[in-house]
């Protein structure tokens, strides 16, 4: 099976836990005032946002990966790192939002960060082998 056959199936799954993270978020926000702070809901509704609008790029790019001439291993490579990079960069809201401090850097706002640079790879990739391939 190639990576873009399979990991879209993945990302597809993905995209049901960002469905039940929004219900838990409209929870939060309709029926428990006050269970999270200002910080925490801002941080909540960031990684939700980022974990869905992500993970739909991914459908796209999963589309175009076998349009650039990478080898499966290539394929395999660039689109695991690039979900990598969306559970991390949303992952890492998520992680400041339990553990962080306002106004201060955490782990998960590192791991935000990591995430950010391995989508950025990715795409490079997909982009310099899309022109390389026309």
């Amino acid at each position: 099976m190639e990576a873009s056959e399979l990991l879209p199936i993945v990302a597809v799954f993905l995209l049901v836990t960002v469905e039940f993270g929004g219900h838990a978020l409209l929870q939060f926000i309709t029926t428990r005032q006050g269970a999270l702070t200002v910080l925490r809901e801002r941080f909540f509704r960031a990684g939700h946002a980022h974990a869905g609008v992500l993970l739909v790029l991914s459908l796209v790019y999963f589309l175009y990966l076998p349009r650039t001439g990478f080898s499966s291993g290539i394929e395999w490579l660039f689109g695991i790192l690039l979900l990598v990079g969306v559970l991390a960069q949303s992952g890492g809201f998520f992680l400041h939002l339990a553990f962080g401090a306002e106004g201060r850097p955490s782990a998960g706002t590192h791991l935000t960060r990591t995430g950010a640079v391995l989508i950025a790879a990715a795409l490079v990739a997909l982009g310099v082998g899309l022109i390389q391939n026309l």
